[in-house]
């Protein structure tokens, strides 16, 4: 272990894993470090590495403690926020104690928790509790949304013409997350989300959209919305249908290609709403549905809504609007209680449903969740044999899916050269295909093209769930 001067500067390296929101969460933790006089960098001695922790899954716990306990054999001061942090307060910091332990309380002040830190001043760490708790019940009492106060910056590189943004971008790139939303307020039984983000609390129309002009302002060209559900945005404003009204003038923000819509629950996706990211321009019709399973037994046992034929049904209406549109979801196996006719419900709809991107995972208890101490659980052998069953299969009918695309002329947003393809060619993405997750297709073109560039190709290739492009001449 190296050693380090008394005096150490203040810098920070800010560490992020988990998710989009994770991402955003760093950002506004990265503007108020900076306001408080801290400087960022990647380097290996900064004098206090922050990890802004992930929680959601086993491996993701794991992943964040593995790399705060990397960063306290570095030498470093070590700070822990986000997720696993929240969610585990004074046992994570039982357990580890080379890291501070912070909670999302302190993100307003997280310059001088920092600066405790650096000290060698031990703050006691937080004691987790249910953050569903700390809200009204009501959706309509929760606003207006308490945040933290920016400092006063006004000359700030993240302060942006519109006032109000309060964000520093730690990557550069064409694509970037929007948070519409934080919280939940579904109770599935295998999710322990809620308990630790807290309850379903929305950013109200104008900050969003303060935000999106600022990070267009800074060559953002897609839009990607982020928040636990983003179907619930506005029922805490008195509007379930805002996000209908709040999408087109997104979409109109000068200098953006594309928003695109994540984190949709099929139970609450309306008519009106399917109209709206089907049908309007610069809107990516493209629907990130959180189906989980497909057999009605196990999705009541999950504590959510719906079956195989009326899912086939949503799709139905989906396509009946938007033939192309791009849908991904995600399902677990290996749900206590689980049946072989479960199963087959499940591959039936798979088989069915035409969907562009599968994400197969093997359930797993979570503490303090209803799942846990349900009746019916497999073993891990039994668990894993089925995952590994279902993964082959969605990548059968994804790499069908891409075939199908065949001959379609598509939008692709540019975002980097490719390195690996023949002189012309680069990576973007179409519609169907979002951010990190859903594949991308590479574009053949005569001329140069550069990182933001919106082109129409016409799909004739493809590599698994990735598409092969040519630039169709104008």
């Amino acid at each position: 272990m190296s050693s380090r001067p008394a005096s150490a500067p203040r810098t920070v390296n800010l560490v992020t894993l988990g998710c989009a929101r994770n991402e955003v969460d760093s950002e506004e933790l990265a503007a108020r470090l900076t306001a408080s006089g801290w400087e960022l960098t990647e380097d290996g001695d900064a004098s206090v590495v922050l990890v802004n922790t992930c929680g959601f899954i086993q491996a993701a716990k794991q992943e964040s403690i593995d790399e705060l306990l990397a960063a306290a054999e570095s030498g470093a001061k070590v700070a822990a926020v986000g997720c696993l942090a929240e969610r585990y307060g004074t046992d994570l910091a039982g357990e580890l104690p080379e890291a501070q332990v912070l909670s999302f309380d302190d993100y307003g002040e997280i310059g001088a928790r920092l600066d405790d830190v650096l000290a060698g001043r031990k703050r006691p760490a937080h004691v987790a509790r249910d953050r569903r708790t700390l809200l009204p019940v009501s959706p309509a009492e929760r606003q207006p949304l308490q945040r933290p106060a920016p400092p006063e910056a006004p000359a700030a590189p993240w302060t942006g013409p519109d006032g109000g943004v309060f964000r520093r971008r730690l990557s550069g790139g064409v694509v970037a997350p929007l948070k519409i939303a934080s919280g939940c307020d579904r109770r599935c039984t295998f999710c322990a989300i809620p308990s630790f983000r807290g309850a379903f609390v929305s950013r109200r129309p104008p900050e969003i959209l303060a935000e999106a002009r600022w990070l267009a302002a800074n060559g953002v060209r897609e839009l990607v919305l982020v928040s636990e559900n983003s179907t619930s945005y506005g029922k805490d404003l008195g509007n379930l249908r805002l996000l209908e009204e709040v999408l087109p003038d997104l979409a109109a923000t000068e200098g953006s290609e594309l928003v695109r819509i994540s984190y949709l629950q099929p139970a609450e996706l309306r008519p009106g709403l399917i109209e709206v990211i089907a049908g309007t321009p610069g809107v990516a019709p493209y629907f990130d549905l959180s189906f989980q399973h497909a057999s009605g037994r196990v999705l009541r046992a999950m504590r959510r809504f719906g079956d195989r034929e009326r899912f086939l049904a949503l799709l139905d209406q989906i396509r009946d609007r938007s033939p192309e549109a791009g849908v991904r979801s995600n399902f677990i196996v290996g749900f206590p209680g689980e049946t072989a006719e479960d199963l087959t419900e499940l591959e039936l709809f798979l088989s069915h449903a035409g969907l562009d991107a599968i994400g197969i995972f093997g359930y797993s208890d979570e503490d303090g969740t209803e799942a846990a101490s349900l009746s019916g659980q497999l073993d891990a052998a039994e668990i894993s044999r089925r995952v590994e069953e279902f993964a082959a299969l969605a990548d059968e009918l994804m790499t069908q899916r891409a075939e199908n695309r065949l001959g379609e002329t598509l939008d692709v947003l540019i975002e980097e050269p490719s390195e690996d393809g023949p002189d012309g060619s680069y990576l973007g993405r179409a519609a169907h295909q979002a951010p990190e997750v859903d594949g991308v297709t590479t574009v053949i073109s005569d001329g140069p093209l550069a990182a933001g560039d919106m082109v129409r190709a016409v799909v004739t290739g493809s590599e698994g769930v990735d598409l092969i492009d040519d630039v169709k001449p104008r």
